[in-house]
């Protein structure tokens, strides 16, 4: 078994029934621990998918990013609702801010977003996430129980080729892939969930950018660009890119414990472990 195996076995070790983890560098998977096909619920993961899907349909010509996906209700845009900055509670309807106030972190944001990809292509959320995203990148054990913010189910070999796509889009042209991951109204503050509050609290559209949030539950290696998400069921990925594409390098694990019954834990064991794979991927060439 190599260093980086070891380091990623050590997923195994953590409170859960069942976990599922893999490592990527350059795009590429070097490293799996457990079931790779066994499916778990994302939770909020499935924001970072989510968000893919509707930068797809802004260049498709089916939204724009400044289009305002809600006008009964405030002038938030495409943009504000992924970023996190629409006003918009964790859950529910009623906005409680002004746009580009505070970056309050918002299901109901990413609902709407998903919403309003769903009207302007004329067709339901899921089926357009299913043509969008999930068959051209081969996810076919990834489905939309419920929420577009929270309700994916997926693998770890689903949301490895996700996280390739991200990596080395495919789908989006590489200016609308960047700004998917760079700070999006990058001087608001905000709470990351379970993790605490930040005067400067950076979101890309869809997914969460480290910058210089401590503690945090990337590891203290995680360089300040490291983006990704985690969920409320016990579920982590992240990407820490470097200037040199093919050195950049990822993390997934997936696990059927709820968050909240071990998030003490998950914030000491979760870092642990990615300051161990970045240390143990230094160089480990991708295939």
């Amino acid at each position: 078994m190599t260093a980086l195996a070891e380091a990623l076995a050590r997923a195994g070790t953590w409170p859960v029934d069942n976990v599922a983890a893999a490592v990527m560098i350059g795009g590429a998977v070097v490293s799996t621990y457990g079931p790779g096909d066994r499916s778990f619920r994302l939770a909020s993961i499935s924001k970072t998918i989510t968000a893919w899907a509707a930068l797809v349909a802004v260049e498709e010509g089916v939204i724009g990013l400044d289009t305002v996906v809600a006008p009964e209700v405030n002038d938030a845009t495409l943009l504000h609702v992924l970023a996190h900055a629409g006003g918009y509670p964790f859950d529910g309807p009623d906005p409680i801010v002004s746009i580009e106030r505070k970056r309050i972190y918002s299901n109901t944001g990413i609902e709407v977003a998903a919403h309003a990809v769903a009207a302007a292509a004329e067709m339901p959320f899921e089926e357009y996430l299913r043509l969008g995203v999930l068959e051209p990148l081969g996810m076919s054990s990834t489905e939309l129980r419920g929420s577009p913010a929270h309700a994916m189910w997926s693998t770890v070999a689903d949301v490895t080729a996700f996280m390739a796509e991200v990596t080395i889009p495919q789908l989006l042209s590489p200016g609308m892939a960047a700004a998917a991951i760079r700070p999006q109204f990058p001087s608001l503050g905000g709470i990351v969930p379970g993790v605490g509050r930040f005067d400067t609290c950076p979101w890309g559209m869809g997914f969460e950018v480290r910058g210089d949030k401590s503690p945090h539950w990337t590891g203290t290696r995680n360089s300040a660009a490291t983006f990704g998400h985690f969920g409320g069921a016990g579920t982590l990925m992240w990407i820490d890119p470097s200037t040199v594409p093919d050195r950049t390098i990822g993390l997934v694990a997936l696990t059927d414990r709820p968050f909240s019954e071990w998030s003490a834990e998950a914030l000491q064991l979760w870092p642990q472990l990615a300051d161990t794979v970045l240390e143990h991927s230094a160089g480990i060439e991708p295939s």
